[in-house]
């Protein structure tokens, strides 16, 4: 028998995951959390096998639980089960250490699938979430682009608020040479507007 911890601020929401996990003739549900804190509590508490964990929750997050309940136990696994699956969602969960990610659209064979899998010391990860992790580690990987010195100039205006025309009077070339110049940089960062270009550039450290 595999016994879970179910931790979810929405009743609605934990009440149809605990029907669902107690359907299973397989799965026991020993505790229910309303939060982050709660749910530490009831894990350390009850040594379930498992904790079924959201990820936002009101106080102590799921990713924070999350780190507490690894670090503070042995054998407890946690499964994060959510609706957000954004990249920096999912890193925070799988840094805190949880073994499993999938989104609560899953169909329920594929939860209840995943419960059996983390409970049995598998990893299991939603193909979306899988996907996004792939990509983010291709984008990790990737060389940093070079930009051009003038490239660079006009980057550095744009990230403080010039317009084209600013920028061309600034750096005294035309309009057209500034629009090359960010066509070349979108390229370079792979991507597609002023915001992201700038914001891309800070995080490679370029600017």
């Amino acid at each position: 028998m595999i016994r879970v911890v179910v931790a979810d601020d929405h009743p609605i929401v934990r009440a149809g995951v605990v029907a669902l996990l107690e359907s299973a003739v397989d799965v026991e549900v020993v505790g229910e959390a309303v939060n982050g804190l709660e749910a530490v509590v009831l894990a350390l508490s009850l040594r379930p096998d498992l904790v079924v964990m959201d990820l936002r929750m009101p106080g102590l997050s799921g990713a924070e639980a999350t780190a507490r309940i690894v670090a503070e136990s042995t054998g407890i696994r946690v499964l994060v089960l959510t609706t957000y699956e954004t990249d920096d969602d999912i890193l925070l969960a799988i840094e805190a250490g949880a073994s499993g990610y999938l989104v609560k659209a899953a169909p329920p064979e594929e939860i209840l699938a995943g419960v059996r899998a983390v409970a049995a010391g598998q990893t299991v990860l939603a193909p979306s979430i899988a996907s996004l992790l792939v990509q983010r580690m291709r984008e990790d990987r990737a060389p940093v682009p070079k930009l051009s010195a003038r490239e660079l100039d006009v980057l550095r205006l744009v990230a403080a608020g010039n317009s084209n025309p600013e920028i061309a009077r600034t750096l005294v070339i035309g309009e057209a040479t500034v629009k090359t110049h960010l066509q070349h940089t979108f390229e370079k960062l792979t991507v597609t507007d002023r915001t992201r270009a700038v914001t891309r550039a800070m995080e490679l450290g370029l600017i």
